[in-house]
């Protein structure tokens, strides 16, 4: 399902800021948020003191659960996690991080587990391709675009405002 959905991810560009980030609305991540009868486990992944390597985390804390959607925050040590994350009732994992797309900072896409492993994350102690392995549904990557990754605590503006579009999506707000 997700296959089909995260194909057209950030295919267009334009000019303008504004423009710019609506065409980064995740219709994978829409989709997958309009089945109402599959629970989602999302996982903030990321280092709050490497400015946009906490991306993941700032979205995690502002997520509100309901009775489909669940939220762990897990910063630098998911592998600490797995059997918490195991033990809860899911459909459907997604791991929310900074990745190098290799694309505009801000820009996101939502990726399968086989799609991780090209992915790049140099804050993590293990892969997320390989962490993945050890749960038991379907695993997702919300991956974000950074613009820096330096020591430091504030996101960037581009980062941040794409982490408030995907709170947005995910508690269901007007995008």
């Amino acid at each position: 399902m997700v296959d089909t959905l995260a194909n057209g991810l950030n295919d267009r560009m334009t000019n303008g800021f504004a423009e710019r980030l609506a065409d980064r609305v995740p219709d994978a991540l829409v989709q997958l948020m309009s089945h109402r009868d599959r629970k989602i486990l999302f996982i903030g992944i990321g280092n709050v003191l490497k400015q946009d390597d906490g991306i993941g985390v700032y979205i995690s804390r502002r997520i509100t659960e309901n009775d489909s959607v669940r939220v762990i925050t897990v910063e630098v040590s998911i592998e600490n996690y797995i059997g918490k994350i195991n033990s809860i009732d899911y459909d459907t994992l997604v791991l929310l991080d900074c990745a190098d797309l290799g694309k505009k900072p801000g820009s996101f896409e939502l990726l399968t587990a086989d799609r991780i492993g090209d992915m790049t994350f140099n804050t993590h102690n293990i892969s997320l391709k390989r962490i993945s392995e050890f749960f038991r549904n379907e695993v997702l990557l919300l991956a974000i675009q950074p613009e820096k990754v330096d020591f430091g605590e504030n996101l960037s503006y581009l980062v941040k405002e794409a982490g408030n579009k995907i709170i947005d999506i995910i508690n269901k707000k007007e995008v």
